[in-house]
């Protein structure tokens, strides 16, 4: 039986779980009520066409590209602020990843031109890293996530013709990089995400079409890995966004299954939120989360174009 959510036990109250325990034995463990859930699907400014990556700065500022190539900016209530922009050419595809660098800047992962960008809160292009594609050292080809260190050193996600990570030093100069197509410990296929573990320093990694977690040293040594293809606890179909919480645990969007799952940084699972749906505690292709400040978690959930905010469990 997948681990319930200790959301349903706290709202509901002990009787009405053990009256439900039941509808809970199949694949998604807890359709608990989110704390909000907001997005109109749309292409004026404030709605969303297909969130597909979320980032939350240390002023509890939501940053959201969409399909549109739309990065808009929200407080954690959903509202929006009154900022809207767009990477100056999306022809060849939209960026598909958000993360805050040490300054509270946003980084964008400009996807399909091999690219990063580093934004000012007010969406003011700071600098460029990168822009040469290919498979040379330095040279990048699907940028899919990028994360800062304390050092600031940046950790790059790529994937179509590299799957690998590329390490670069605060100015953006290639510094190593590992990884290869396959699904061999160590190798990857589509690494669609990092996060930067708050206790252990590691750099974990969303191998998503390998449905597992990859943990490395910062200088690539493989550590760890968990995984593997399903709907139980634990086994994972294409992760897709992974995020820490203050407590060291690690929530994980799985696209292939509409949920989040969370895990102990070793890879324990601790229970899962969410199901295939379109009322509020179900997802549809899900593609990103964030924790904020408070610890609320915020799932992009895609194909209903909306962010769910949601409990920690």
């Amino acid at each position: 039986m997948v681990p319930r959510s200790r959301l349903t036990a706290r709202r509901a109250g002990p009787l009405l779980a053990l009256l439900l325990l039941p509808l809970f034995a199949g694949c998604f463990a807890d359709p608990a009520q989110p704390e909000i859930v907001w997005g109109k699907h749309g292409v004026q400014n404030g709605d969303l066409a297909r969130p597909r990556a979320i980032a939350i700065d240390s002023k509890d500022r939501l940053y959201i590209v969409d399909f549109t190539a739309r990065i808009q900016v929200y407080d954690r209530d959903g509202n929006y602020l009154g900022l809207t922009w767009s990477t100056p050419d999306y022809r060849n595809g939209r960026p598909s990843g958000l993360s805050i660098d040490r300054d509270d800047n946003l980084i964008c992962s400009d996807s399909h031109y091999h690219l990063i960008r580093i934004y000012s809160p007010e969406g003011k292009e700071l600098r460029q890293i990168g822009g040469v594609g290919g498979t040379d050292p330095g040279q990048l080809s699907y940028v899919s996530d990028v994360v800062q260190d304390a050092d600031r050193y940046y950790y790059v996600a790529e994937f179509g013709e590299n799957h690998r990570i590329t390490k670069l030093d605060p100015d953006g100069k290639f510094v190593k990089c590992w990884g290869s197509e396959g699904s061999e410990p160590g190798q990857l296929s589509r690494a669609r995400a990092l996060a930067l573990g708050p206790k252990d320093g590691y750099l974990y990694v969303a191998d998503a079409v390998n449905d597992r977690i990859q943990v490395f040293t910062r200088d690539g040594d493989l550590v760890r890995l968990w995984g593997e293809p399903g709907d139980g606890p634990g086994q994972m179909k294409y992760p897709y966004d992974l995020a820490f919480d203050k407590a060291g645990d690690l929530y994980v969007v799985e696209f292939g299954n509409d949920r989040v799952q969370k895990f102990t940084a070793d890879g324990k699972p601790l229970g899962t939120w969410g199901g295939p749906g379109r009322e509020p505690g179900r997802l549809n292709r899900p593609w990103a989360l964030a924790i904020d400040s408070r610890g609320s978690i915020h799932v992009v959930d895609t194909e209903n174009h909306r962010v769910q905010r949601v409990t920690p469990w």
